[in-house]
């Protein structure tokens, strides 16, 4: 098996491409009310869901996460680009080794860059 992808649901679609084109650039693929980035070898989407209304009112319950080396320039990057920082970059207890910065997009989904594992 491989988990190849994500796609986020959402009642306002556009606002979610803007949001993720200013940290992507523009999506890999457009189809209608689905749009996606390829990033590395997995994928997300956004695209309009029948059954998603408003905001996520748990936006802890399901994160995910892009793998990069560079978790503090890539969180200034994404910062610059008008990213919503939920937690700078920071050192779990227990793994010095690693980093992990936290965001979150205009439906209060949270997303995370962190370190290889």
């Amino acid at each position: 098996m491989n988990l190849n992808s994500i796609m986020i649901g959402s009642e306002d679609p556009g606002r979610l491409t803007d949001y993720y084109g200013k940290l992507f650039g523009k999506p890999t693929w457009d189809e209608g009310d689905f749009k996606g980035w390829q990033i590395g070898s997995g994928s997300v989407s956004v695209g309009l869901h029948d059954q998603v209304k408003g905001k996520n009112t748990h936006p802890g319950r399901v994160m995910w996460n892009i793998e990069t080396s560079d978790v503090k320039g890539d969180f200034e990057r994404f910062k610059a680009a008008g990213a919503t920082v939920v937690q700078e970059p920071y050192q779990p207890e227990g793994a010095p080794e690693m980093w992990v910065a936290t965001f979150s997009d205009p439906d209060d989904n949270y997303f995370q860059l962190m370190s290889p594992m």
